[in-house]
């Protein structure tokens, strides 16, 4: 845990996320809450909440009493947000939910933990039915916070979770959980709260205090986690300071047929294209999009009124940040909500044309786009593309442009252990989370069945400049059998296989490839160095 910047605990700082204590530094209230501020203060709709800074996180790991004010300052805090939302926490008619999100100092996507439907128990399920008239929405959102808070506060495996779902999803019949009705979802809360006292050997927390403090506990641990570490040490980051906790009022996407979350860019971060870049499912909470665990499809399914309402929100976001934003959203009930921003995290390839074209906009200075592109090689940057007589295997959802080619890996010690033989691997799963970041680092490319672009590990993917390609809906992996299975196509670990990130292709084999450079966009750039060494 971070060290050197405890406070004594009853000083330390809790901010108010819509801007009544001003936009206080990064450092303190996290990156994540410190954008959210400025983007209430830009007049765009965000959920009420607070944030406990980032001097919690190191307090409470070293002790210093902090835990017993950390309880204190919980209660305050929730008591305030109650007083602006006109709701109460565990109440009986009309319930206060909240969200536990982390938020280190620097972006670090999905490294770290969240919680959502904070403070939904048994007396609060009826008060949520009450204010709602949504059965669906009620056990939905009770069965999502049982499987979180037992995987993330409790340390139990999601594998009996998700076994779970899949028989509940076989017996109705339907393909995922959004098609499941209430019934279902009742009886699939019901199964949790077995599994969850199985698993753990307690009874699910019924207190809503004690579940805020116990997922505030977790967020502030998962600093510390194995891929947070290994996120920190891959991009040289320093230990301190630590994570912020955003507690945040829950807005609900999974509720009426109006409803739904999302993950955009204002560009395309493959290509840096001046485009919308918009993942979205209808009426499910962000943990279904950046956990990589569903299939998601791409802006084709976003409702028309609400691709122009994100298009107009993504320009004020780049003119206020001056930068490509990547951003996460809930709708509820036809109401935007914006839940994150952040500079996306782009491909070699859209450092480059985001840069030019921000500057021939006007958008940022020459100075500013030589410093963003300072750490790549632009003359290194290659436009690869398959060129195949064959047939591809498979095609899935390109999230990271390039081409890839290595054996096939099914697990993360498969492709470490090709990467010691000098042999980068593709990494083919049914899922990949950012837990898989030591893999992801040491591979040519990644292969999955499930998940989306703007998945937390396919960002990451794609910022380590990896080819990605996401949900395949012909891959399965068996990695006890070290096999897949593509389509019509058995596939054995070390057969060698050729992703086109551009056309979401898959081959088997070497196929040949076709290369280009951006000559033009790479002109642009000597010629800004040439005036920067000539003075002018």
């Amino acid at each position: 845990m971070p060290k050197g910047r405890s406070k004594p605990a009853a000083r330390l700082p809790v901010f108010d996320l819509n801007g009544r204590d001003g936009v206080p530094d990064a450092r303190l209230a996290g990156f994540k809450a410190h954008n959210l501020i400025r983007m209430a203060a830009m007049g765009l709709p965000v959920p009420q909440g607070f944030v406990m800074s980032t001097d919690w996180c190191a307090a409470v790991s070293n002790g210093d009493g902090a835990k017993t004010h950390l309880s204190a300052a919980l209660q305050s805090g929730i008591r305030d947000l109650e007083r602006v939302s006109g709701l109460g926490f565990g109440s009986a008619r009309r319930p206060l939910l909240v969200s536990v999100r982390s938020g280190a100092a620097v972006s670090m996507p999905g490294m770290m933990e969240t919680v959502l439907n904070v403070g939904l128990n048994e007396v609060s399920l009826a008060g949520l039915l009450r204010l709602t008239g949504d059965h669906r929405l009620v056990w939905d959102s009770y069965r999502r916070l049982i499987q979180a808070f037992a995987e993330i506060v409790a340390d139990a495996p999601a594998a009996p979770f998700e076994a779970a779902l899949d028989a509940a999803l076989r017996r109705s019949g339907t393909d995922n959980a959004r098609q499941l009705d209430f019934r279902a979802l009742r009886d699939l809360a019901q199964t949790y709260l077995a599994l969850y006292r199985e698993h753990t050997g307690r009874d699910f927390p019924q207190d809503p205090f004690e579940q805020l403090a116990a997922s505030t506990h977790a967020v502030f641990a998962s600093w510390m986690s194995d891929k947070a570490v290994e996120y920190r040490r891959l991009n040289a980051l320093v230990e301190d300071p630590g994570t912020a906790v955003t507690v945040q009022r829950m807005v609900f996407g999974n509720a009426g047929g109006n409803s739904g979350a999302g993950v955009g860019f204002t560009r395309d971060p493959s290509t840096g294209e001046n485009r919308p870049y918009i993942d979205w499912l209808a009426r499910a909470q962000g943990e279904d999009i950046v956990s990589g665990r569903r299939r998601v499809a791409a802006e084709i399914d976003v409702p028309g009124w609400l691709m122009h309402k994100l298009a107009s929100v993504g320009e004020s976001l780049e003119r206020a940040f001056r930068d490509a934003q990547e951003f996460e959203f809930t709708v509820e009930n036809g109401e935007l909500f914006m839940l994150q921003t952040r500079a996306a995290k782009r491909t070699a390839l859209a450092s480059l044309r985001m840069a030019v074209d921000q500057v021939e906009s006007g958008l940022i200075t020459v100075d500013e786009a030589l410093d963003r592109l300072s750490g790549i090689d632009i003359d290194a940057i290659t436009i690869r593309r398959v060129q195949s007589d064959q047939p591809p295997l498979g095609q899935a959802i390109p999230a990271g442009t390039g081409v890839a080619q290595g054996p096939a890996a099914f697990s993360i010690q498969a492709a470490q252990a090709f990467a010691e033989r000098g042999t980068p691997a593709i990494l083919v799963r049914n899922e990949i989370a950012t837990s898989d970041i030591a893999g992801i680092a040491v591979v040519n490319g990644v292969l999955t069945a499930t998940g989306g672009r703007t998945s937390h590990a396919a960002v990451v993917a794609r910022q380590m400049g990896k080819v990605c390609l996401v949900g395949c809906i012909d891959l399965h992996v068996d990695e006890s059998a070290k096999q897949a299975t593509l389509g019509q196509a058995l596939l054995s670990e070390g057969e060698p296989l050729c992703l086109d990130g551009d056309a979401g292709t898959i081959y088997a084999g070497s196929p040949g490839i076709a290369s280009e450079r951006p000559e033009t966009l790479i002109a642009s750039v000597r010629e800004w160095l040439t005036r920067a060494r000539l003075g002018a």
